[in-house]
């Protein structure tokens, strides 16, 4: 597998300016990235800079936490879709799947998927970090329940990252007909054909020209 066809060229941290994208959506196109992802304000620059290219946008839903209402996830990815994103991760509901309110994580999801539905691929973000193992598949199960394309392992945002543990496990619980995208500390080459030995079909990293030049 070649690994640049499998990063998703990543710049999500909040003081980004716009000269940035360019630099990440010029890289995507000169080493060939699956995707760039940029939050929901840098979606329309991404997407004209990207046009034609067949490098897909990606932007990210609920980020970092989460904690958002199903409503606001929902327009947030009509917004992004309407600017160009062809793609969305975003993070479910941490708090109600460990506590147990699986109908609303499920809903959470499910509207997002339902909001995309056609138009964007649906990635869901668990924060494994944050989650026991049994969780961990429990929030697999309810994305590919939900109709969701990938489950991701991080935000990047939190306390921990990817591990090939954790992306064995999800791969493991969803089979083949999900993707599995690992992201957060995926920093070299090493660590990167580890994470698609574990079972990972996606990368999300910010050092992919760095991976590709190993």
């Amino acid at each position: 597998m070649e690994l640049n066809r499998i990063i998703d060229h990543t710049l999500l941290k909040p003081e980004a300016t716009y000269q940035e994208i360019e630099k990440l959506c010029r890289e995507a196109e000169e080493y060939g990235f699956a995707a760039v992802c940029v939050n929901p304000v840098h979606v329309r620059q991404a997407a004209k800079l990207l046009a034609k290219t067949g490098i897909e946008v990606c932007t990210v839903i609920g980020f970092p936490l989460g904690a958002e209402l199903p409503l606001i996830k929902a327009i947030q990815v009509r917004e992004a879709i309407a600017n160009g994103a062809t793609e969305v991760d975003m993070v479910m509901n941490i708090g109600a799947l460990k506590s147990g309110d699986y109908e609303l994580v499920f809903r959470d999801i499910k509207t997002v998927v339902d909001a995309a539905a056609g138009q964007a691929l649906t990635k869901v973000i668990i924060e494994t970090c944050l989650l026991t193992d049994e969780e961990k598949v429990k929030a697999c199960l309810l994305a590919k329940e939900a109709g969701a394309g990938f489950v991701k392992t991080s935000t990047g945002f939190n306390k921990g990252g990817a591990t090939a543990a954790d992306v064995a496990l999800m791969r493991k619980t969803v089979g083949t007909a999900m993707g599995v995208k690992a992201a957060g500390g995926i920093r070299d080459r090493r660590t990167a054909e580890e994470m698609v030995r574990a079972g990972a079909n996606r990368l999300g990293t910010s050092s992919g020209v760095a991976i590709i030049k190993g």
